[in-house]
């Protein structure tokens, strides 16, 4: 049984403005990082109807990427893209990339966004979306990439994991180049999208088609959702309206119960599964929050895209610290967290154990 997860949010479905977005794309070089995974590849799918010069798919997720070819070389045969396996770690093969294809426009989704697995290995963390992050963002402003847009996430909002605090320190990375450069790096902010790989939505299915139980961390559990196309609608959107150094964050309506999804769920299925309350994980929030408590919000041309207006930030100290986080070689959570909080001041770790 097919569910479409749109309805499972309690709000009209975001309308953005297309004819905006084509105008926009038509004719430019366009790199996806992380262009196999859940975001990065919706983004593909939606360039493809706006008659972009060429789109470069960059991931090292080589099965992902042969069934994303497979899919759009059956719906868009025509399609001008190019699918290159790497890994954002590796700047000699990023350098290769931006050599042969030379992006006009560079959407960086290339990420580690799982909590529990971040937590428990955060080096990895640190290597892809703070490392990694640099590498992009580096090689697009020196090869004077015209937008840089980088896909964040609402747990970089007062971060309470070490996913969450790597993704912060990427936005405040790109925000210091912005200082120095001709290049335009913008930051999307958005939370939960529904039927994300790993997300919590194919995960309760799995749990009820096993016959239960259904593993809710918390009662009271609140997170804000999209779809999917309505977070790369968006995102594309903003690369438009972005005019440089932007955190953009986009309108999700009203947070939902996680407990409440569980139950809809376990009724749209009509199973008997029963809910199990496994206690919040390891830096997970309650409620997640869309400010730090630095920023507040202004709106845009697009009523469904909110900018942020924040502090200055030190940028002198920034990349001293982040060279003293890059050289760690060990899960010395401690440390880590010491190093982490000396960037974030605003991150606070919840254990929950």
């Amino acid at each position: 049984m097919n569910i479409d997860y749109s309805k499972l949010l309690d709000r009209e479905a975001i309308i953005t403005d297309l004819d905006l977005i084509k105008d926009f794309i038509k004719g430019k070089r366009i790199l996806v990082t992380g262009g196999a995974g859940s975001i990065g590849s919706e983004i593909v799918r939606q360039l493809v109807n706006f008659s972009a010069s060429t789109v470069t798919v960059f991931d090292n997720a080589e099965a992902s990427m042969f069934h994303l070819e497979q899919e759009i070389s059956r719906s868009n045969p025509n399609s001008h893209i190019k699918y290159v396996i790497g890994d954002v770690r590796d700047k000699y093969r990023l350098e290769e990339v931006f050599d042969s294809f030379k992006p006009n426009i560079v959407f960086h989704a290339a990420a580690y966004k799982h909590v529990p697995m971040m937590e428990a290995n955060p080096v990895e963390a640190i290597k892809t979306n703070v490392l990694g992050t640099m590498n992009v963002s580096n090689i697009s402003y020196m090869n004077e990439v015209d937008k840089f847009i980088m896909v964040s996430t609402d747990k970089a909002v007062n971060p309470t994991n070490v996913m969450g605090a790597t993704k912060r320190i990427a936005e405040l990375y790109t925000q210091f180049l912005e200082t120095k450069s001709s290049t335009k790096f913008i930051v999307t902010r958005f939370g939960n999208v529904l039927g994300s790989e790993g997300s919590v939505i194919p995960t309760f299915i799995n749990q009820i088609k096993r016959g239960g139980p259904v593993s809710v961390t918390h009662k009271e559990v609140i997170r804000y959702f999209m779809t999917i196309p309505e977070a790369c609608q968006l995102v594309l959107q903003a690369s438009v309206l972005g005019n440089g150094g932007e955190v953009f964050l986009f309108d999700m309506g009203e947070p939902v119960s996680i407990n409440d999804l569980a139950k809809n769920l376990i009724k749209h299925f009509k199973s008997k599964a029963k809910i199990e309350y496994i206690g919040l994980r390891p830096g997970e929030k309650l409620y997640e929050e869309l400010l730090c408590d630095s920023e507040n919000m202004v709106t845009t041309e697009d009523i469904n895209i909110m900018k942020l207006n924040h502090e200055e930030y030190d940028f002198k100290t920034l990349i001293p610290k982040i060279e003293k986080l890059s050289k760690i070689r060990s899960n010395d959570f401690y440390k880590i967290i010491v190093l982490m909080t000396s960037i974030v001041p605003e991150f606070k770790r919840e254990s929950n154990d």
